[in-house]
């Protein structure tokens, strides 16, 4: 995600300047809290969760300035964003249900997202042939636009944000994540196939 100066509008910008339309005001979220989740920490509280705070906190943080970001260049909210990123990646288009489990959001979600899209002339919806129930997400040349144009600035944007650490720092700390990680993906499939064993008949 990139930084660029604020004023003007770029190419590819979703809409003009004057304020977002109510469904771009749609899917934005709640004004964040005035304290981040570290604040609420004690002296005694234990380590990883600690570490767990610490985390969700940079992270909301990224997100705040994103969002903000993202507003106020170009009228877009991050959700939109998301589900705009999941489609340039597929060309030919997603189906709903793929594009719910991708961006781990309820299937309305991902409909009333979608929905505002189609209304900017931003991707299209179409049914998929041989199954009446399916539709199909793609972007639009218009969106693709917008996006190439969004993402190169979302680019800068991220890169300044961590750039007060060094390459080699950021290397180590990506690596320690991708451990963390693995490891709860690993016990949740340890739960769900113990879940599993105790619901199977016998």
């Amino acid at each position: 995600m990139e930084l660029l100066p604020l004023g003007g509008q770029r190419r590819g910008a979703t809409r003009k300047r004057g304020g977002p339309s109510m469904s771009a005001i749609a899917d934005q979220p709640a004004p964040p809290p005035a304290a981040d989740p570290e604040s609420c920490l004690h002296d005694d509280h234990h380590e990883a969760l600690r570490l767990w705070l610490r985390l969700l906190t940079c992270t909301l943080l990224i997100e705040r300035r994103i969002r903000a970001r993202l507003r106020l260049r170009f009228a877009m909210t991050l959700p939109r964003f998301d589900l705009m990123a999941q489609l340039e990646r597929y060309p030919q288009g997603l189906k709903m249900g793929e594009l719910s489990r991708r961006l781990m959001v309820t299937g309305g979600n991902v409909t009333g997202i979608t929905e505002a899209l189609v209304v900017e002339g931003l991707v299209l919806r179409q049914p998929i042939p041989g199954d009446r129930r399916a539709h199909a997400v793609r972007l639009t040349p218009k969106g693709k636009r917008a996006f190439e144009a969004m993402a190169a600035e979302h680019a800068q944007w991220v890169e300044e944000m961590v750039s007060g650490i060094g390459a080699g720092e950021r290397e180590r700390l990506q690596a320690l994540l991708g451990r963390l990680q693995t490891t709860i993906r690993a016990r949740d499939r340890d739960g769900m196939d113990a879940n599993a064993a105790e619901e199977a008949p016998r």
